[in-house]
């Protein structure tokens, strides 16, 4: 979001109880959690947490979370929390929304525009309670949220949504009515109702379904449910049991394999997204469309696939350079090094920088350029550590991080983007760590300093299971395979993210921390939250697949900005073609190697985001060094433009365009 903007084999799960249905414990719940996971030494993190202080908490009006829940910022959900009015969500393939009366679900209605995807918001089934209700989040974990609607100030039901069913369940906490606006038909043991050409079912346990009115005694339940195209609502009805508990495992190797586990009484419905396409589970039931593509319905308990695990890399290897190329860096490394400014406060361009010149580091250690070397490393070090002071924010007004004690968080004292409400913590804290990680990876004294703050940006972003100070995995969606960038999402069209580039990075930046700090079950979670948001960038950003109906009649070759409901050609801060590029390529770091593919879809993605202005523009930069993944002629071709380009990015130098076009020949 911007402006508004190998390893050994290992396994890692988290089977996250959500206490959904039946009657409701006193206390609301997050991510009770059962298994292994990564974790760092409560004493140690509560320490540092009190050494740092806090920074004033800003309100994020998370007017509907109960007491002891984490705020859940950076969900796909997040819309049910936070602001004055709740927004809806999109647990694929339904919509949901919570509303003054009850609730609504529906199967979006998925249109395809030259610059829009929309799969938005669809009330078609509109549940009132009978009641005036208030809402509260009471629990979630990786796949599901659980609302409670209260009235007369006692509970009067609970409703659970979970990301890949196209189940609703609600459960009554006391005897109430409910009413649909539309009457369901009585079909033997189930009830259905036909809007357009979709179709749902609905099934009581305990209650009575008559028409549009439904009776639950306290403790019984309705569970709706959306049929696929080609499906059998007798099936899909006899598959609606209530899921009530979801998990995540995944094994990281020279592949990593994730499963997602849906805890039910019985086989239940999941429908997988098309980055899910490998998984062997039985998917007979039928198709969903969405905005993301086609989805299949499969019977079961879970679902598994397979990506891709991609290497984190601290620098581009140069060791093949030749002589003339190696002079041709030390030139642009000197001009580089004079032209040096003095460092952002902010943690998003401050953090850029610090990796930026940890790049230019790496480059001036391998062409044995050994003042350069040491005086762009001791820059670095400097401002690393003064960054990693746990006192900091109690003695400077800025390049520091503090506590938001209230919304559970590390936050830096000078934000950007609103940081100070949770966005885009992925990226800024990415930059970060990878720059912590390359230098860390030769100077344990640098670690041992620096690791109480480092550490808390780790576990500001990937904690896992979550803990008293922080969310589990703040900003990644599993089901999904990327992260979320708003922290609120005040959008109806759901959640977001934009710069999937930078959200790889982070995932890298995080391996290349955990390696250089000794920290192995993180460094085997960083590589498997690397390899999907990788994997996700492909199949959503840069890469989709163009057979799948859902781009029939969209007009471009990328997809800069998706949200839960909607997938635009656009950006929060530019109409410009190499705008829409260059914001899935951002940095370009050593660690990219997910950019590289097709050839001739990556010209084409190129040829469309240099029709305007060509190379010679803001971000040219970056789509030169993209350009070049398309085969030796075009890395020749962006190498000898790149010698004669204009300006860099503020994010890049020179050296280190140069410098990863040279790289690619060897």
């Amino acid at each position: 979001m911007r402006g508004a903007r190998a390893l050994a084999a290992g396994v890692a799960a988290t089977l996250l109880l959500t206490a959904c249905t039946g009657p409701p414990s006193d206390e609301g719940s997050v991510r009770p959690a059962a298994g292994e996971g990564v974790a760092w030494a409560a004493e140690g993190m509560a320490e540092t947490i009190e050494s740092i202080g806090t920074v004033p908490s800003k309100d994020l009006k998370a007017v509907r979370l109960a007491d002891g829940v984490i705020p859940p910022t950076n969900r796909w959900f997040s819309g049910l929390v936070f602001g004055d009015a709740p927004q809806p969500v999109y647990p694929l393939p339904l919509s949901f929304a919570l509303t003054d009366d009850g609730l609504t679900f529906g199967l979006p209605e998925v249109t395809t525009t030259e610059k829009t995807i929309m799969g938005t918001n669809a009330p078609v089934v509109q549940v009132a309670l009978g009641e005036q209700p208030t809402w509260q989040v009471v629990a979630y974990d990786d796949l599901s949220v659980t609302a409670e609607a209260s009235a007369d100030g006692s509970p009067l039901g609970r409703v659970t949504v979970v990301q890949g069913s196209p189940y609703v369940t609600y459960t009554a906490t006391r005897d109430h009515e409910l009413s649909t606006q539309l009457p369901f038909e009585a079909i033997g043991e189930h009830a259905e109702l036909t809007v357009g050409d979709d179709r749902y079912v609905a099934v009581t346990d305990g209650g009575s379904i008559d028409g549009g009115n439904v009776t639950l005694p306290e403790g019984a339940s309705i569970t709706w449910g959306a049929v696929p195209e080609g499906g059998d609502p007798a099936r899909i009805a006899e598959l609606a049991g209530p899921v009530t508990a979801t998990g995540t495992s995944y094994e990281v190797d020279s592949e990593v394999r994730t499963t997602l586990t849906y805890e039910a009484d019985q086989p239940t419905v999941v429908a997988r997204m098309p980055h899910q396409s490998d998984d062997a589970a039985t998917c007979e039931l039928g198709t969903y469309a969405s905005s993301f593509g086609t989805m299949q319905a499969c019977e079961g308990n879970e679902i598994s696939w397979e990506t891709n695990a991609y290497e984190a890399r601290g620098e581009l290897d140069l060791s093949g350079l030749s002589d003339g190329d190696a002079d041709e860096l030390r030139e642009a490394l000197t001009a580089d090094i004079a032209a040096a400014k003095d460092y952002p406060a902010d943690t998003y361009f401050g953090g850029k920088a610090l990796y930026r010149d940890a790049q230019l580091y790496s480059i001036a250690r391998q062409l044995g350029a050994e003042e350069e070397a040491t005086a762009v490393r001791d820059r670095v070090r400097e401002t690393l550590v003064r960054w990693a002071n746990p006192e900091g924010c109690t003695t400077e007004a800025a390049f520091c991080f503090g506590y938001d004690e209230v919304n559970r968080g590390i936050v830096g004292l000078t934000p950007s983007f609103g940081s100070d409400e949770f966005n885009d913590h992925h990226f800024h804290y990415g930059y970060f760590l990878y720059a912590a990680g390359v230098l860390g990876a030769d100077d344990p004294e640098l670690v041992e300093e620096i690791r109480p703050v480092m550490d808390l940006l780790a576990a500001d972003i990937a904690s896992s299971p979550a803990n008293e100070y922080f969310p589990g995995r703040r900003t990644f969606d599993v089901y999904a395979s990327h992260s979320w960038a708003s922290g609120t999402s005040p959008f109806a069209d759901g959640n977001n993210q934009e710069s999937s580039s930078e959200a790889v990075l982070a995932w890298a930046g995080l391996s290349l921390w955990a390696k250089a700090s000794g920290q192995d079950d993180l460094e085997r979670e960083a590589t498997w939250l690397h390899a999907l948001e990788a994997q996700s960038a492909r199949a959503y950003w840069t890469d989709f697949d163009e057979s799948d109906p859902v781009y029939e009649g969209y007009g471009h070759t990328v997809i800069p900005l998706n949200f839960g409901g909607k997938r635009d050609y656009a950006t929060w801060f530019s109409p410009e073609p190499a705008a829409m590029l260059a914001i899935l390529l951002i940095p370009v770091s050593p660690s990219s190697d997910h950019l590289a593919g097709d050839p001739e879809r990556i010209e084409r993605n190129v040829a469309e985001a240099t029709s305007t202005a060509g190379f010679n523009q803001t971000y040219g930069d970056y789509l030169l060094m993209y350009s070049a993944l398309a085969g030796e002629e075009a890395r020749v071709a962006a190498l000898d433009e790149a010698r004669t380009l204009d300006a860099v990015d503020d994010g890049n130098t020179r050296t280190y365009l140069l410098a990863w076009l040279m790289s690619l020949e060897s």
